[in-house]
């Protein structure tokens, strides 16, 4: 018998821009289960060509986990509910499910302005994000603002170590 994608590897690459929409991962790991050499063969030959074609065509990406970070990083404050399924999971060293979800980033300030209660402090990656509430922090000569999940899809932020106060992010 026969297996399709080993067919598709006869029918030839003309065939490629047309399934580029359908190959994925699984097409390449599915042909480790076949028994004969050339049936396996001709199906892995099959599957990356159509997963290299599909790349080619734009229809595929691949990101490296420190390419997904650096997103996670940058829309960290912003909803982005897909964002989640770019997940690597896996288990940590005692067997449970590991978290991809990031909870608190740490950035460099650009600027900050507005008046004790009501700032507006710029990032060096360009996010913006403002005071929430009404503590008075001193917003004077401070290099790092570390931000984190609060209660209630909230954040919070505290500028060198300093009060931690809420905000949220606004650009």
């Amino acid at each position: 018998m026969i297996r399709p994608l080993a067919l598709i590897a006869v029918l030839g690459l003309a065939t490629l821009p047309a399934l580029a929409e359908d190959v994925s991962t699984s097409d390449v790991y599915a042909c480790k289960d076949i028994a004969t050499d050339t049936e396996r063969l001709a199906c892995y030959d099959a599957a990356v060509g159509r997963l290299k074609a599909a790349e080619e065509a734009g229809e595929v990406k691949t990101f490296t986990r420190k390419e997904v970070e650096e997103v996670r990083r940058d829309s960290f404050g912003f909803s982005i509910p897909s964002l989640p399924k770019l997940a690597f999971g896996g288990k940590d060293d005692s067997g449970k499910d590991k978290s991809d979800e990031l909870k608190e980033v740490t950035f460099p300030i650009a600027s900050i302005s507005g008046k004790r209660g009501a700032l507006k402090i710029t990032l060096e990656n360009g996010q913006v994000w403002q005071q929430t509430d009404t503590k008075g922090v001193n917003p004077r000569g401070q290099k790092e603002a570390r931000i984190y999940q609060a209660a209630l899809g909230s954040y919070k932020m505290k500028l060198d170590g300093g009060l931690a106060f809420r905000a949220e992010r606004v650009k």
